[in-house]
């Protein structure tokens, strides 16, 4: 793909930073056929800059490539609760935002984030361990600490390393539709999708293999999409209680479990609508949900366009 048609994708590399932070934006948008994105590694200035864990990067540009982005990504670093990030710093990513360019951090990149008061009035999220330093530090900030990510629009952030692929695919399911995100999820063999409402930190006392077999009634769940799902189907499944069924679900996944259906059903019908010539009543019935009035509802409800504008926009030319 021409340079002029890929998406621009800077990583900003902060004394101190962390080593999955910086890499997980720079693996997910790798640059490839089905990724069209160019990504440029900066720091402060063009050289080394010393990072965590006994890692160092060398990288190839300055603050520059955050005026040529579309997204700029904001990893992790040390001791976020003491050290400010440089004033070029903070100016550059006031000016990129200015600029039109997405700002994402990834745990505590939210510090750096914060610093442009960018963060003011709006929810946001870090590191658990953090949460409680970046409110103290920005009491301006909403900060929430039971998220995986918040999507602000032109402001995101993110919990712990982990939750950073989180927010990438849900980046990527916004710029590209959700089979690129499921196949770069496929790729880095990641979850196709957790929302940024699920809890980042469940306490032990919820037992392993309920978890466990939470996980096994979703992927049942997911393979019977077209078919009526209840409650009481799943929490059979489970071996559980619809009560029990319906509190645990929620700190599995952010949503309840009728609520859950309803989101797999929706991103299968926008697989469906992307890959396929399939029609809307068609595609409703695959995806278990009836009719195409009742497709139509609920996508909107959930994305804010409707089934016909979607394929418009993200569906494939072969």
């Amino acid at each position: 793909m021409p340079s002029s048609h890929l998406r621009r994708v800077a990583v900003l590399v902060l004394e101190g930073a962390k080593p999955l932070d910086v890499g997980i934006p720079a693996q997910v948008f790798t640059t490839r056929a089905s990724m069209p994105y160019e990504v440029r590694v900066c720091g402060a200035a063009p050289g080394l800059v010393t990072g965590g864990d006994g890692l160092s990067y060398h990288v190839a540009h300055g603050l520059a490539a955050l005026a040529w982005a579309d997204v700029v990504f904001l990893p992790g670093y040390r001791s976020p609760d003491v050290d400010d990030p440089p004033r070029a710093v903070v100016d550059a990513l006031t000016a990129a935002h200015d600029g039109g360019a997405r700002l994402a951090a990834i745990s505590t990149g939210a510090f750096a984030l914060a610093a442009t008061g960018l963060l003011d009035g709006r929810r946001a999220t870090t590191h658990w361990h953090y949460t409680r330093a970046l409110a103290a530090k920005h009491p301006l900030v909403r900060v929430d600490e039971n998220v995986l990510f918040v999507d602000e629009g032109s402001v995101l952030t993110s919990a712990g390393a982990a939750s950073g692929i989180d927010l990438c695919l849900h980046i990527l399911r916004g710029d590209l539709g959700v089979s690129a995100s499921n196949h770069a999820a496929r790729r880095l063999v990641a979850a196709p999708y957790r929302s940024g409402g699920q809890a980042q930190y469940v306490p032990r006392s919820v037992p392993e293999p309920l978890g466990e077999r939470f996980a096994a009634t979703r992927e049942w769940a997911l393979r019977r999409l077209g078919e009526p799902l209840t409650l009481e189907a799943l929490a059979r499944h489970a071996a559980v209680s619809a009560r029990t069924l319906s509190r645990r679900f929620v700190d599995d996944t952010g949503y309840t479990p009728m609520q859950w259906i309803m989101r797999a059903r929706i991103d299968m019908a926008r697989e469906l609508l992307e890959r396929s010539e399939r029609g809307i009543e068609q595609i409703a019935a695959d995806v278990g949900l009836g009719t195409g009035a009742n497709l139509r509802l609920h996508f909107h409800r959930i994305l804010g366009t409707t089934p016909g504008e979607y394929r418009r926009t993200f569906a494939r030319g072969e």
